[in-house]
């Protein structure tokens, strides 16, 4: 009779002690396979990040030498000169293959024509545009405009619209075949205090005098979220506009055209973000212009997911190596128990590799029920695990995040206006003051989002890596127990 047979007939005749080693083998395979889905679930979720999240990075002036110079320029009249990106660079850089889309921004203000602006009030000030721009209790909207004048190349790419914190509730918003029209998508409320619809068109006019009318091809609505602490008109999201970035340097003046307080890229692969950078500064002069990048919502996501990855190849190892330890004590009792049966078989002439793959044969027959259960049972065991992990980890995010925006003071974090004027970069962006602790909430969110989509399922590799890590548990089992028989006579083995 050969081992094969042997082992089977053993497994069939000793009932209990199957049911033992099948229940142990069962629950370690079931906590190692859980192990397994929560890690390959979180390597999956870090590889969607990638896509769901994205990084950005921001050509605009480098307003720290900007700064420099003036500090030590010996004139009396200090004026900070900031330099206006080249859209022709801006597309040259965006002609790289780590870019998936990108953003040309170019803000500035104007007054109110033909409609009027929404009143903006606070504790210090109140200040209503009527028709023209024209504030009722100062001067300044005159030299500053009452609304804010967003150019973009396309609302899809600002970040407030691609969010969903702005959304377009009629019409469409600016796209790049909007360049050099004097298209407009203007906030819901603005238009419906003024009875301005889709098709409509609206005359404003610039701060230096000259009027410009405009066609309305879509409204949007802001988020309630998105408020004004600054007092001033042009800042409130409701009085923001955006049109095409070509029809803002029109108001801002002849010198402006082809250029572009800065530009946005959005990356195809926020861990290429470095990479990018190196390019990008490869083509502008770094003395004048800065490139910075923003990877923070990545980063978010990122982290949590690393945690779990860690603590699931942690279950993983702890399990397998316990399993292993656990096994091998109740096989050395197993064999204990059959000395003399392992005796009988050494005197009659059998190798003693054969009596070692009697056992290991048994233990694979156990192994093959042993899967079956833990596949059905690791699923809803990895499926807690993580959403126990997810929840202590974002929970940790959150936390972390929230100390850090606190630490700053919540300051924006746009770095400034760029040149132009007219709320600079946040107003496209949907900022207006807070940003750290808006981008913290956002972050805080698309984490907990992110991570809940955790994928738990029980698929082909996941149970042979299962059967891998089963066969190296039995098999280093059975060779720590057989060390101390196999050494052994069997004369020995009898007479003992």
């Amino acid at each position: 009779m050969n081992f094969m047979n042997r082992a089977f007939l053993n497994v069939k005749a000793k009932k209990g002690r199957t049911l033992l080693l099948t229940l142990v083998l069962s629950a370690i395979l079931m906590f190692v396979l859980a192990g397994i889905l929560i890690q390959n679930a979180a390597t999956t979720a870090a590889e969607n990040a990638k896509e769901s999240a994205g990084a950005t990075v921001t050509l605009s002036a480098n307003r720290e030498n900007a700064f420099k110079k003036l500090n030590s320029s010996s004139s009396k009249s200090k004026k900070l000169s900031l330099a206006s990106v080249s859209v022709k660079t801006a597309k040259k850089i965006a002609s790289s293959s780590y870019i998936k889309s990108y953003n040309i921004t170019t803000s500035t203000t104007a007054n109110a024509k033909s409609f009027d602006a929404i009143e903006t009030s606070s504790s210090n000030s109140s200040m209503s545009g009527g028709p023209g721009g024209k504030s009722n209790s100062s001067s300044s909207s005159n030299s500053t405009g009452d609304l804010t004048i967003s150019g973009v190349s396309a609302t899809s790419t600002v970040s407030s619209f691609s969010s969903g914190s702005y959304k377009i509730t009629s019409g469409r918003g600016i796209r790049s075949s909007d360049a050099g029209t004097n298209n407009v998508v203007i906030e819901k409320e603005l238009a419906k205090e003024n009875n301005i619809s889709v098709g409509s068109t609206i005359k404003i006019k610039s701060t230096s005098g000259t009027k410009y009318t405009l066609k309305v091809v879509g409204i949007y609505k802001a988020s309630s979220t998105s408020s004004t602490s600054t007092g001033t008109m042009q800042s409130d999201p409701s009085n923001t506009l955006y049109t095409a970035y070509t029809f803002a340097n029109k108001l801002k003046g002849s010198k402006y055209s082809g250029t572009a307080d800065s530009v946005v890229f959005n990356l195809s692969n926020p861990a290429k973000a470095n990479k990018f950078i190196k390019y990008a500064k490869s083509l502008i002069n770094t003395n004048k212009f800065s490139v910075s990048k923003d990877d923070s919502t990545y980063q978010s996501m990122l982290t949590p997911l690393n945690n779990i990855k860690s603590f699931a190849n942690k279950i993983v190892w702890l399990v397998a190596i316990a399993g292993t330890i656990i096994l091998a004590l109740i096989i050395i009792l197993m064999i204990r128990e059959r000395r003399y049966e392992i005796g009988v078989l050494l005197s009659l002439g059998e190798k003693r590799w054969k009596v070692i793959a009697q056992f290991f044969a048994e233990m694979f027959m156990i192994m093959i029920v042993s899967l079956v259960i833990a596949g059905i049972g690791g699923k809803f065991v990895g499926s807690a695990l993580s959403k126990q992990l997810v929840s202590q980890q974002t929970t940790t995010t959150a936390t972390t995040t929230s100390t850090t925006g606190n630490s700053t003071g919540g300051a924006p974090s746009g770095g400034g206006a760029p040149s132009g004027g007219g709320g600079g970069n946040s107003a496209p962006s949907g900022k207006s003051g807070g940003g750290n602790m808006m981008t913290t909430a956002a972050s805080s969110t698309s984490s907990s989002q992110l991570s809940s989509q955790l994928s738990t399922d029980v698929d082909i590799l996941s149970l042979a890596e299962l059967g891998g890590f089963g066969l190296s548990i039995i098999f280093l089992s059975i060779m720590l127990a057989s060390i101390g028989i196999m050494r052994l006579e069997p004369k020995k083995i009898l007479i003992s």
